[in-house]
């Protein structure tokens, strides 16, 4: 029986030499070939990759696909961010691009994600097309031929990077003489950050700054726990800002000087802040409704528009294609700004925190004080709960009402943006979000003191499982 292959946002991830075989990529990647050929636009589409094992060969694979399909491949040799594929797609105006990642997901893995022709990752109405051109071709697609010639390459590193300087204030950075660590986790975001800030004169070290297909051994996710090697070369160089990316550059982490990470709530205000008192802009901001609501606290503050999407990168991208926007931002890392790609973009994150630090002269902890401050403090967590079947069941019924009280508290708001989000009457909240995957429910909690935060998840799980 045929693999089904299901492409969400971030599009369509298995382990390798399971389901991730040559055969399925040759099923997907037909697919997208057919739905290309269909549409008015180019016939061109840019086929990139993360650095994981047998990219290069899938890469070719896709490339034989497309041209044996009518549509041109423009292949890119080296791995590639998969914000600066997004750019290119858009300066190139090719008809999208077909990137080989799992993103942050484990070494064993790999995907397929399809951007279309704006460089934002496609939509359910596209990703749901391919799906039902690929069913239709059943389980054996046969090999293509191999090409006579080469491939066309590009090179999509030297014009990211010159977008990248004319978003950043570099010169800020290098005036301020701070340092910097760059924590790429062995992957497609080595010699972008790094080598941006080196050019500019400003001092910047590495760490894990070569290929290595197995990431260490763990996810190339760039949390807490899996920092600490940046956190030694920060505090050997003396650095004032450690910033990492995970597999394809489009997430974010941030350590501090002090060691301390920085939880990417709390870096999606602060650059939020930053860009309005800094750059007067102020033409509205983005988040999804699991993300702090300090950034709602700070849109009333500086009477900004606040948009409050459901959660998936795709709804603050087109807010991003429209200029309704200065910065969007997931409280899962991801972030871009004004007159960026419509993509979640880990290296920019980490650029503007640093121009930050530079700008303000502070710490990122001290600045997150004087936020606190300025609107109020938050305390953000995410936890995911494994249901029963029978738990699971009842759960799915509950949340389709609306509680009056939580944990012996009022319930003073109830938003379905996305999921069931409980605001209490103190401004603390709790989110709801069931997979639609596995038998669990992410349960997002915010609370106002950080000392309540554990009575307020523990009365999110209780209401789980009452």
């Amino acid at each position: 029986m045929a693999t089904q292959i299901k492409f969400g946002t971030s599009g369509w991830r298995a382990i390798v030499a399971e389901e991730f075989t040559v055969a399925n990529i040759r099923r997907a990647v037909t697919g997208i070939a057919k739905y290309v050929s269909s549409q008015t636009g180019p016939k061109t589409v840019l086929v990139g990759r993360d650095p994981r094992f047998l990219g290069e060969v899938f890469v070719h694979e896709a490339a034989k696909v497309l041209a044996a399909h009518g549509v041109r491949p423009i292949v890119i040799p080296e791995a590639a961010p998969t914000p600066a594929i997004a750019y290119a797609v858009r300066t190139r105006k090719t008809g999208g691009s077909i990137n080989f990642t799992a993103s942050h997901n484990p070494p064993e893995y790999n995907g397929i994600k399809y951007s279309t022709p704006d460089g934002a990752p496609a939509l359910p109405e596209v990703t749901s097309q391919i799906e039902g051109l690929i069913a239709e071709l059943g389980e054996n697609v046969p090999a293509p031929a191999e090409a006579k010639e080469k491939f066309e390459e590009a090179d999509v590193k030297p014009e990211y990077l010159k977008r990248l300087a004319e978003l950043v204030d570099l010169k800020a950075i290098q005036k301020a003489g701070i340092k910097v660590v760059c924590d790429p986790f062995w992957g497609a975001g080595r010699g972008y950050a790094s080598d941006l800030l080196a050019r500019n004169g400003v001092s910047v070290a590495t760490v894990h700054d070569y290929r290595d297909v197995l990431f260490g051994g763990h996810a190339p996710e760039p949390d807490d726990h899996l920092l600490a090697d940046c956190k030694a070369k920060m505090k050997e160089t003396g650095a004032a800002i450690g910033i990492a990316t995970d597999g394809d550059a489009d997430r974010f982490g941030v350590v501090d000087g002090d060691g301390t990470f920085i939880q990417p709530n709390y870096i999606i205000a602060l650059l939020f802040d930053c860009l309005v008192e800094t750059r007067g802009w102020k033409n509205g901001v983005a988040k999804s409704v699991a993300t702090t609501n300090l950034v709602n606290a700070l849109a009333e503050y500086h009477k900004v528009e606040l948009h409050e999407t459901p959660v998936g990168f795709k709804y603050i991208g087109a807010l991003i294609d429209q200029d309704k926007i200065a910065i969007g931002g997931e409280e899962s890392a991801g972030l871009t700004i004004r007159g960026h790609v419509p993509e979640k973009d880990g290296i920019i994150a980490g650029l503007l925190v640093a121009e930050m630090v530079a700008v303000r002269r502070k710490s990122v902890g001290q600045q997150l004080n004087e936020l606190f401050a300025k609107v109020g403090s938050f305390y953000p967590l995410r936890e995911n709960f494994r249901l029963t079947p029978e738990v699971k069941e009842k759960f799915t019924e509950k949340v389709k009402r609306d509680p009056r009280s939580l944990g012996g508290r009022k319930v003073a708001q109830v938003v379905r943006t996305d999921g069931l989000k409980l605001v209490l009457e103190d401004g603390s909240w709790v989110c709801y979000r069931l997979s639609g995957t596995e038998p669990v429910v992410r349960v997002y909690s915010e609370a106002r003191k950080e000392d309540e935060l554990a009575s307020l998840s523990k009365a999110a799980k209780d209401w789980v499982l009452e």
